[in-house]
């Protein structure tokens, strides 16, 4: 049974979460710092009364008071422990349900590639918790609800305490600290990343492939906090899609601009981006920063190709001429880029429900290539280590059909004292070796800036 109560209106809930970020697989996802929201909702949830977590062929799933462990498809598990869809008359974007991540190398139960990079980071490839309960910021009507689909006992139990919690907000309880403690390095340096930009031209030309999404991933040491450093991360570059999940054996923390697959009442939308230029701080550079973007043949391009691929992938779960381009390539401007935002709508058919949505799409053709498969072959052969949860997608889906995601870009992974970021973009024959090795620098911008920020000094090390 649906359960809302509505709670005191703050307009940063990064005050409320820091009293439940350390709970049991806190998740927080988060529209934007203070008043300066990109999006229209947050959601806060933690202690998951069942965990689905997924590496290599196996899958675990944990209840309060059992186990079982299963080979079978993780998107059918996690379908089975959702549960029954129970439509809501709620407004509320979520009344509980799974709140997790699938990790790009999820896309291995999907389709049958290579194994050639290296897999050090060794991460789940699908972690979700399933919450009966959320915090639901509403900053449009500036209005918070408490709500529970009533599916855990406990919850019932735990309400006051929660109500308790979300009741009241200070700014920053949270005195921890955050430091970087090495220089941060790169799994490619120049020369490498030319030799695979050139080898993607190669296979282009050699009628492989159109387009290849090549990105390095950054690695620094760290300590302290990562929930302080993406409180940083939040205000230096915020965006629509951000998130930060705090897991046993990961921390992520997101500033996604990109919508991957959102569905309400059967409705879905995505809305990929291709095409990015930096930012300027003198508004007449920034304006024409802009318009070169909007008016280059190169970028329109390369969103296009990606948007065929796209209106492929909704078409095996929509209904028939259902699957339309609602807006092509607009110019969106975030905190350090402006990038090229297509929107593609389309209609679920009858009987098909959001996994097999994000089954039938995954991982999102933005961050491959076209062809999907061959641009897969192809990063798994030139970046030298696996993706992990980067190129992959943060998601709710509730109880009651909906759901929506990102793509898992300017994120960061924090874990055994280390941080790790990636950047890249989408190689097509009009690419430039200098123009797309910059790019990912600029798209890396956000990131390499708060480090920077919080960089111990050899000052430092001394006292």
């Amino acid at each position: 049974m649906l359960t809302q109560q509505e709670l005191p209106y703050f307009s940063e809930s990064a005050d409320l979460f820091e009293s439940i970020v350390n709970w049991p697989w806190a998740v927080m996802l988060d529209s934007g710092p203070g008043k300066n929201h990109c999006g229209r909702y947050d959601i806060l949830v933690a202690d998951p009364f069942i965990t689905v977590v997924t590496r290599g062929e196996e899958t675990e799933v944990h209840y309060r008071s059992r186990n079982f462990s299963s080979t079978d498809d993780p998107f059918l598990i996690l379908r089975s422990v959702l549960g029954a869809i129970e439509r809501s008359d709620s407004e509320l974007p979520f009344i509980g349900g799974a709140i997790g991540y699938l990790g790009y190398d999820l896309g291995r139960r999907i389709e049958i590639l290579p194994s050639l990079a290296d897999d050090d980071e060794r991460l789940p490839e699908m972690a979700f918790g399933i919450y009966d309960w959320a915090l639901v910021v509403d900053h449009e009507k500036q209005r918070s609800w408490l709500v529970s689909a009533g599916r855990d006992p406990e919850t019932k139990e735990r309400w006051p305490e929660l109500i308790r919690c979300f009741s009241t907000a200070e700014k920053s309880r949270n005195n921890g600290m955050f430091l970087v403690t090495r220089r941060v390095e790169s799994s490619l340096n120049y020369a490498q990343y030319a030799h695979g930009f050139r080898s993607i031209h190669d296979y282009i030309r050699s009628g492989d492939c159109y387009q290849v999404n090549f990105a390095q991933r950054f690695q620094v040491s760290c300590e302290g906090d990562p929930w302080v450093a993406y409180r940083q991360l939040r205000t230096i570059n915020p965006a629509p899609f951000s998130a930060y999940l705090n897991l046993p054996f990961i921390q992520i923390l997101s500033a996604s601009p990109e919508r991957f697959l959102s569905v309400i009442h059967d409705q879905v939308i995505t809305q990929p981006i291709k095409g990015t230029r930096p930012r300027s701080v003198e508004p007449g550079a920034d304006w024409m920063l802009g318009q070169s973007l909007l008016n280059s043949a190169k970028d329109r391009a390369e969103n296009v190709m990606i948007v065929d691929l796209l209106r492929n992938d909704l078409s095996k779960n929509c209904t028939l001429h259902s699957v339309k381009v609602a807006e092509l390539y607009a110019l969106k401007t975030f905190a350090t880029v402006h990038h090229l935002v297509t929107t593609v709508t389309g209609q679920l058919l009858v009987g098909r429900d959001v996994l097999d949505l994000l089954r039938g799409c995954f991982p999102g053709g933005s961050i491959t290539g076209a062809p999907k498969i061959r641009a897969m072959e192809i990063i798994e052969e030139l970046e030298p280590q696996r993706r992990g949860v980067y190129c992959g997608s943060i998601a709710y889906l509730g109880f009651d059909g909906n759901m929506d995601s990102n793509i898992v870009i300017r994120s960061m992974t924090h874990a055994d004292g280390c941080l790790r970021f990636w950047a890249g973009g989408g190689i097509t024959t009009e690419s430039t070796l200098d123009g797309e090795y910059q790019e990912s620098f600029d798209k890396a911008a956000a990131m390499l800036d708060l480090l920077n920020k919080n960089e111990l000094t050899e000052r430092d090390m001394l006292l």
